[in-house]
C-alpha cells in the first residue's frame, strides 16, 4: 500500500494506484461529508451489518460511492483493514478497486468508483427488475467478467485470494454493464503452497459451500460453490432461497430439480427474456452451473476451466472447452427456521440481515454429508 492509516482530519494526501492508470488516496473526513451532502439519506446507496453506502460527488466532479461503517468495534476493524489491503493489491477490470479511504478517531470509510447501473441484484430482483436491462448477451458478459475477476483473485495476484462472499449484490456493473466483483471485508490471503484452510464461518448462507457452513473449510472451491449459485440466479431469474405459502422455504437447487424432473427445461429460464436466448448456451451454462454446485468440492471445476468454457460459448454459441456438459444432482440445502435467518445475521456481522440479501440457507443435514478433506486426510494416513 502506499501509506500507512492516518486520521481523517489530516490535510495530508497520500496516493497509490487501482487498476489502470486510476490511483487511489486518502479523505479528510471534511471531503467526503461534502461530497455525500453530509451522509443525506436521499443519497444512501444500501445499508446492512456493516453499515451504509451513500453516492456522492468530489469538488473536481469524480462520482464515488462511500462505505460507512457503523460500528468500531475489534471486529470491524479488522474487516475495514482486510478490505483496504486487499483493494489495494488488485490490478483487474472486473474487481472494484480501491479509489480512496479515511480513518479517525471513532470513523472508517472505503471510497469507491461509482458503478451507475449498481448491482446485478438491482436488475434482477431490485429496482430496475422491471425494466429488463439484461438481456442473454449481457448475462453472458457479466457471467465470464465475474468468472474472469474471480479467476484473478484465484490464480494471478500474490498472495492468492478467497473473496468468501460470491453473491448478487456484489456484482456491480459499470455504465457498459461490465461486471466488477465487489466487497472485499471478508477476503482470505491464502499462503503459497496452501490448498484450504479452517477458519470462522463469514458470508451469506444462500451462498455457502457445504463444507465451509458445516466445518469452515475455506478453499477456492468455495468460491466457485458461490459463484455457481450466482450463475443460477443470473439465469434463471430466480433468488437463492425464496419463501412459499405457508413459510416454507426452497433453494435454488430444489426448484430447479423440479423443474427439471417434470421435464420443463425452458421454465428454467428467467421469464424476462421473454424466450430471446440462445438455447444451447442456455443448457451449457445450466450445466456449468450445476457442476460448480456440487457438493463435493473435489467435483467442481476451477475457475480456469469455468472462464475457458464461457469464452468458448460466446466464441461460438458451442462447448468446446475441457467441462464435459453432463447433467449431475445438485446438492440440496434446507431451509426450515428462524433460528437459522438469525445465524446469518451474526454471520455477517450482528445487526439486521442486509437489505439485499434474501433468506438464507439454514441448517445442512449433516448426516448426508461427510468432510471431503478429513476423507482425504484418512487415505493419506492409510496410504
Amino acid at each position: 500500500m502506499g501509506s500507512s492509516f492516518s486520521c481523517c482530519g489530516s490535510e495530508k494526501i497520500d496516493q497509490g494506484f487501482v487498476g489502470g492508470n486510476s490511483s487511489w488516496r486518502m479523505f479528510t473526513y471534511k471531503e467526503l461529508h461534502a461530497a455525500t451532502n453530509g451522509f443525506h439519506e436521499d443519497n444512501k446507496l444500501g445499508e446492512g451489518g456493516f453499515g451504509s453506502v451513500y453516492w456522492g460527488k468530489t469538488s473536481d466532479g469524480l462520482q464515488i460511492a462511500v462505505k460507512k461503517l457503523k460500528a468500531m468495534n475489534y471486529k470491524a476493524e479488522m474487516e475495514f483493514a482486510v478490505e483496504v489491503e486487499v483493494l489495494a493489491r488488485l490490478r483487474h477490470k472486473n474487481l472494484l478497486g480501491l479509489r480512496g479511504y479515511c480513518v479517525g478517531t471513532d470513523q472508517r470509510l472505503i471510497v469507491y468508483d461509482y458503478m451507475p447501473n449498481l448491482s446485478l441484484l438491482s436488475h434482477l430482483h431490485g429496482q430496475f427488475a422491471s425494466e429488463a436491462h439484461l438481456d442473454w448477451k449481457r448475462r453472458m458478459k457479466i457471467a465470464l467478467g465475474s468468472a474472469q475477476g474471480i479467476l484473478y483473485l484465484h490464480q494471478e495476484v500474490r498472495p492468492h485470494i478467497i473473496h468468501r462472499d460470491i453473491k448478487a449484490s456484489n456484482v456491480l456493473l459499470d455504465s457498459d454493464f461490465e461486471p466488477l466483483v465487489a466487497d472485499f471485508g471478508f477476503a482470505k490471503l491464502i499462503p503459497e503452497g496452501v490448498s484450504h484452510m479452517t477458519t470462522r464461518v463469514k458470508g451469506t448462507l444462500g451462498y455457502l459451500a457445504p463444507e465451509y457452513a458445516m466445518w469452515g473449510k475455506v478453499s477456492e472451491s468455495c468460491d466457485i460453490f458461490s459463484y455457481g449459485i450466482l450463475l443460477l440466479e443470473l439465469i434463471t431469474g430466480r433468488k437463492p432461497i425464496e419463501r412459499l405459502p405457508g413459510g416454507a422455504k426452497r433453494t435454488i437447487s430444489e426448484w430447479i430439480s423440479i423443474t427439471i424432473n417434470k421435464d420443463r427445461f425452458k421454465d428454467l429460464a428467467d421469464r424476462k427474456l421473454k424466450g430471446h436466448l440462445n438455447w444451447k448456451q442456455f443448457d451449457h451454462v445450466l450445466h456449468l452451473a450445476i457442476m460448480c454446485v456440487q457438493t463435493e468440492p473435489d467435483k467442481r471445476p476451477t475457475i480456469r476451466e469455468v472462464v475457458d468454457c464461457l469464452k468458448a460459448l460466446m466464441a461460438d454459441g458451442e462447448h468446446k472447452g475441457s467441462i464435459k456438459p453432463m447433467l449431475m444432482s445438485i446438492s440440496s440445502v434446507r431451509c426450515d427456521t428462524d433460528e437459522d435467518e438469525q445465524a446469518s445475521r451474526e454471520h455477517r456481522g450482528g445487526g439486521d440481515q442486509e437489505s439485499f440479501d434474501y433468506g438464507v440457507f439454514s441448517a445442512i443435514e449433516e448426516q448426508k454429508m461427510r468432510d471431503p478433506y478429513k476423507h482425504h486426510e484418512n487415505l493419506r494416513m492409510h496410504a
